[in-house]
């Protein structure tokens, strides 16, 4: 199976995000007893979008940024510097008590300290992100997108980013664009809200060409059976975790390509990472393979843009799994939750465990 795109495409790839600043401290050390800290922006949506960005292919960014804010003025050049186009309005921050960009504080944990994260999001500008600010005729058939990347965490962000999601996805399904949906559930933005987004996941899950998420994530967002948690390692759980994906391509048939990583944290620094794909009738799996972590966060995003892009380059399905697993090793070495590759043989080399010196 390949996937057809439209020729004429300006982008590759289109998603919709929410960016904020994250915040880690230095060493390796817990939020509360330091004094120094990284800061970088981030977004799990531009996380994805970061594989195919670095590696050449058009990439853009619908968002919305507050005027004036040095940290939107951050934001704005870190997108420049990963190769992004973005487009959104700038909005009046309306006093000390109104818009900003998101904080995200970080522990990455170490050895058998386990990593803890808090999201700072109270008076989030994304949240407030409109279809009404974006001309999706031009976008989407004008200019052309071949895929467009959704995220569970934009949809749930609020009501408006909910109706603001499902309408991109209509207008790209209409235009003949492919859709990837990545479920990342967040319980703490379900809470009290569980039968208004389970309604909107499923209607966006419809227009889906390729979908992707955790057992959690198919679990909890779809309201699907899968894998118990607890008891036997990740590996014995393979058949557990392909049955579960059965289930999902029953509910949403028109859906092409199923995708779930498979992690089990041996400690912070070390992990087991695989992952499952099931592509038309065609399952691909790869077992557990030991990792090495310096921060786990983006590791899953980083498999979805290596996947994608695979997808977009119009390779073997074989390779789409084998390139996103990679991905994701690939950011779980770096600092950033993002990946940066150099170029595609340095995620190739971590697939064939190739990490000899290249002079």
């Amino acid at each position: 199976m390949t996937s057809e795109f439209r020729k004429d495409c300006k982008y590759s790839l289109i998603t919709p995000t929410s960016i904020g600043v994250r915040i880690t401290p230095a060493g390796r050390q817990p939020v509360d007893c330091s004094s120094t800290f990284f800061m970088q922006t981030t977004s799990a949506e531009t996380n994805v979008a970061s594989v195919s960005s670095y590696l050449g292919l058009p990439v853009k960014v619908l968002t919305v940024f507050v005027k004036d804010s040095p940290i939107s003025k951050m934001i704005k050049s870190n997108l420049m510097s990963r190769n992004m186009s973005f487009e959104g309005k700038d909005v009046f921050q309306g006093g000390p008590w109104g818009y900003r960009h998101q904080f995200n504080i970080a522990d990455s944990g170490y050895g058998s300290r386990r990593p803890r994260v808090q999201n700072d999001r109270a008076g989030e500008v994304g949240r407030i992100l409109n279809t009404e600010d974006f001309d999706l005729d031009r976008i989407f058939n004008s200019e052309g997108v071949s895929i467009l990347h959704l995220s569970g965490l934009i949809v749930s962000l609020s009501r408006q980013t909910g109706s603001f999601c499902s309408k991109l996805a209509k207008a790209a399904k209409e235009s003949g664009t492919k859709i990837c949906f990545d479920l990342n559930y967040r319980a703490s933005f379900w809470k009290n809200r569980e039968d208004e987004l389970g309604k909107t996941f499923s209607r966006i899950a419809q227009l889906t060409d390729y979908l992707v998420g955790n057992e959690e994530d198919f679990q909890l967002c779809l309201g699907l059976k899968g894998p118990e948690a607890g008891g036997r390692k990740l590996s014995s759980k393979i058949e557990s975790f392909k049955e579960m994906i059965k289930d999902v391509r029953e509910k949403y048939p028109s859906t092409s390509v199923f995708a779930t990583t498979l992690r089990e944290v041996v400690n912070a620094n070390r992990h087991l990472w695989g992952a499952i794909m099931l592509e038309g009738e065609s399952w691909h799996v790869i077992e557990p393979r030991a990792i090495e972590v310096i921060d786990r966060i983006g590791g899953g995003d980083g498999f979805v843009g290596g996947m994608l892009y695979g997808i977009l380059k119009g390779w073997e399905p074989e390779k789409w799994i084998q390139f996103g697993w990679a991905s994701g090793a690939f950011v779980a070495t770096l600092i950033t939750d993002y990946a940066t590759p150099a170029d595609e043989e340095q995620i190739w080399d971590i697939w064939r465990g190739n990490a000899r010196v290249r002079r």
